[in-house]
């Protein structure tokens, strides 16, 4: 039987962190994971309730958390009420997020150790913010890019900075979210803190990439680019799977597909040695 709490605590520009934490009985003194969501996407996203409970199960404490500029809320934390904060946010605001995430974890659990896990950006986000952290004892990523600062056309950015904002389209909810200038003016200004090339080969503990053969969103190559960085992190691929590992939103079934249950049986064998 597991138990999920929830929590608020303050983030970046004194804005919410929604945090829920799944774990099975006593939750103290135990290994915990903490889990970054990715671009456009929220902690309730998929399957990620019931992959919290599969970890709890397994003697993890689950964390999971909604950055705070996400453009969700704590009062509406599955749909996208908030965009001005989605178009404020950037790659910064997530590591400092996630900083005071990991504050909260030590303060209130007093872990076993504490390993960092994100799908797509934010296991880029787990790379970065391992490379800047000493309280992390392990790194898992799913689906991540090895590049967060890829070269746009001038055009393109000449045109965005006299806008002032360029938008990217959600498919699943049909809304066009905006994202401010700000954003590349904070990747310029913040080049070397979000170098996930630098952050990769820097990383001396052990480091686990999961990704699709099949992924049209970030390419296998991404995954073998991290893998060439660290050639002491291990490289699973799954074959088949695409970007969200055969996940979707809402999630409904029982049973996990069989690409997605590869990558959670291969995280927590991985997270358990």
């Amino acid at each position: 039987m597991t138990n999920q709490q929830i929590f608020i605590i303050i983030g970046r520009g004194n804005r919410p962190i929604l945090i829920d934490v799944t774990y099975k009985k006593n939750k103290k003194g135990k290994r915990v994971v903490v889990f970054s969501h990715g671009f456009k996407g929220f902690k309730d996203w998929g399957a990620f309730n019931q992959i919290a409970e599969t970890f709890a199960e397994n003697n993890f404490v689950f964390v999971k958390f909604n950055f705070s500029h996400n453009g969700t809320t704590s009062s509406d934390p599955i749909e996208f009420v908030d965009l001005k904060a989605f178009g404020n946010n950037n790659f910064c605001k997530e590591l400092d997020d996630l900083g005071f995430v990991l504050d909260w974890v030590e303060e209130n659990f007093n872990p076993k150790e504490i390993s960092l896990f994100g799908h797509s950006r934010g296991g880029g986000i787990s790379m970065l913010k391992t490379a800047e952290e000493n309280r992390i004892s392990k790194v898992v990523s799913w689906a991540s890019p090895s590049d967060f600062t890829n070269k746009m056309p001038k055009e393109r950015i000449a045109l965005w900075e006299e806008k002032g904002v360029a938008f990217v389209y959600n498919g699943r909810t049909k809304q066009n979210m905006p994202m401010y200038f700000q954003f590349y003016e904070n990747c310029i200004a913040n080049k070397d803190r979000i170098d996930i090339k630098k952050a990769v080969e820097g990383i001396k503990i052990p480091q686990l990439i999961i990704h699709g053969s099949e992924d049209p969103t970030v390419k296998l190559r991404e995954a073998k680019n991290l893998q060439k960085w660290n050639p002491d992190s291990q490289l699973h691929i799954i074959k088949g799977a695409d970007h969200v590992l055969g996940a979707f939103h809402p999630y409904d079934l029982e049973k996990y597909p069989p690409t997605l249950q590869e990558a959670i049986d291969v995280t927590i064998d991985f997270l358990k040695k």
